[in-house]
């Protein structure tokens, strides 16, 4: 088969079109992926609430990650704060997890049926 001058031009731009979306690909901004908080209630009367596996005491005001294991039907896991209102449901055990956007201020977490022994808190500045 003899190549003709447009076949070498279409062979030449399909070559061409892997390595011009790559370099797209690779020049656009990667959009990174917000912290991660883990939430945990139960089974026992426990409420954790972890960043990297460390105990949040103070965050940065911003989007975060929040996944939350209820591991009790009898328990429920809430972060309320400015413009936060989260709640794992009492009555199932599962796993959620949503995008949260902390700002400035005080957080509390708690078991509804059992804050006198299930909360906590952390600041966000």
């Amino acid at each position: 088969m003899t190549r003709t001058p447009t076949r070498l031009f279409a062979g030449g731009i399909a070559g061409l079109l892997p390595v011009t979306a790559a370099a797209l690909w690779v020049a656009l901004p990667a959009q990174a992926a917000p912290p991660k908080l883990t939430g945990v209630v139960g089974p026992g009367f426990d409420i954790t609430l972890k960043k990297s596996g460390k105990t949040v005491k103070a965050l940065k005001a911003g989007a975060y990650s929040l996944s939350v294991t209820d591991r009790s039907s009898i328990h429920n896991f809430r972060l309320s704060g400015p413009g936060v209102k989260f709640d794992s449901g009492i009555g199932r055990r599962s796993t959620r997890t949503v995008t949260v956007t902390l700002k400035k201020g005080t957080y509390k977490f708690l078991c509804d049926p059992h804050t006198l022994v299930m909360s906590g808190s952390f600041k966000v500045g």
